[in-house]
């Protein structure tokens, strides 16, 4: 086709003249040659995973630091004349809460920035906060496989080294099943998992009222766990005397559902500044 007897020109555009989608992925429809768009969930997820010191290496340093530290009391108790392998020294070594302490003050802090650091840039990106809340969920799980994994893997190791050739408990303790290495990957996958999930409740109320947010809910959730004790204690001791392993795992599915219905619903009301 000619205008004016000019010969129309065809322009090739420019990376610059490409008007950024509002959608999270590329749509698909503008070039068949181009595979379908990405899940917008996964998408979050992916986002979340670009940080793969936060999501694959600190945890595991985390766990190393405890068990050089675990190793060390152990090394000191031993110098102190206790004896491993005795049923004190055994006992004790098992009743160590320190990788619980470590790694939950840690799991808190990633939980509560996976939210409070990423909900801004996923939403300008075009992901819708479900997305964002299901994303976060799904990256989450992989975090809490993840350890999972690395835990259950390093109590096999201690126990088919007869406890590292002299006797000492790292991972084979009490909070991690004793030695029994199923209980140790399913308590490490829930408590995870459970720890990311209510920790994100806290970044989810940061965002939508500010600094007063985390203060209001750790007061709410406070005084729910003091009505709660208060009305249990009576039957304490019955509750004590029939209490069952699995009681643990649908108080921590409870709570991973209550957490990722609460952020949605936090999340759902909040101006993005």
């Amino acid at each position: 086709m000619t205008v004016l007897g000019t010969p129309a020109q065809t322009r090739t555009p420019e990376a610059s003249d490409v008007t950024p989608s509002s959608n999270f992925t590329p749509d698909s429809s503008s070039n068949s040659t181009k595979g379908p768009a990405m899940n917008p969930v996964l998408a979050v997820t992916q986002l979340h995973l670009t940080r793969k010191r936060m999501t694959f290496g600190l945890p595991v340093l985390y766990v190393g630091v405890v068990a050089v530290l675990s190793i060390l009391i152990s090394l000191i108790a031993w110098r102190a004349g206790s004896q491993p392998g005795s049923t004190g020294w055994i006992v004790s070594s098992r009743s160590n809460p320190g990788l619980v302490w470590a790694l939950g003050g840690f799991l808190g802090y990633m939980g509560v920035s996976s939210t409070a650091t990423t909900f801004r840039f996923a939403i300008t990106l075009g992901a819708t906060r479900r997305a964002f809340t299901l994303g976060t969920l799904l990256w989450n799980l992989v975090i809490a496989s993840y350890l999972a994994v690395v835990l259950t893997v390093l109590a096999a190791l201690e126990l088919a080294t007869n406890h590292w050739f002299v006797g000492f408990y790292i991972f084979d303790i009490a909070i991690l099943g004793n030695g029994n290495l199923p209980a140790t990957f399913a308590i490490v996958l829930l408590g995870v998992l459970a720890m990311l999930t209510v920790a994100g409740v806290f970044g989810a109320a940061w965002i939508r009222f500010s600094n007063r947010g985390p203060i209001l809910l750790g007061i709410g959730i406070g005084l729910v766990i003091v009505v709660a004790v208060l009305i249990l204690v009576p039957q304490a001791a019955q509750i004590v005397a029939a209490f069952e392993p699995w009681w643990l795992a649908i108080a921590a599915g409870v709570a991973i559902i209550a957490a990722s219905l609460g952020s949605w619903r936090l999340l759902r009301r909040a101006i993005i500044r």
